[in-house]
């Protein structure tokens, strides 16, 4: 799995985690005027599933964010081992933007 991938789906992850909390809290407001053991059992197991779903997604956050500063320090240790290279890749990538966008 290539690492654009793997950021798409931690990303729709993220996303969909993001929806579960908003829903699971929203459907514990809903409930909150229900009365008994049962309901009373109930709006604890959700904001319990609700506190997982945070601390998860905190989780996932921190992961993304460590590969993200990872993957910038190995692309500025490379330009500075190999300065050139990187220049030349730059001004190759440049030009290939530049034709691409000329040909409209």
């Amino acid at each position: 799995m290539s690492s654009s991938s793997s950021a798409i789906n931690n990303e729709k992850l993220m996303n969909d985690l993001r929806t579960v909390i908003a829903d699971a809290e929203e459907l514990l407001r809903l409930g909150a005027d229900q009365a008994g053991d049962q309901a009373t059992a109930w709006r604890g197991r959700i904001q319990e599933r609700i506190d997982q779903a945070r601390m998860t997604l905190s989780h996932l956050q921190e992961s993304v964010v460590d590969r993200a500063k990872a993957a910038s320090r190995a692309t500025d240790d490379y330009v500075h081992e190999h300065p050139w290279k990187a220049v030349g890749m730059a001004a190759g990538v440049g030009l290939i933007l530049g034709l691409l966008i000329g040909r409209r």
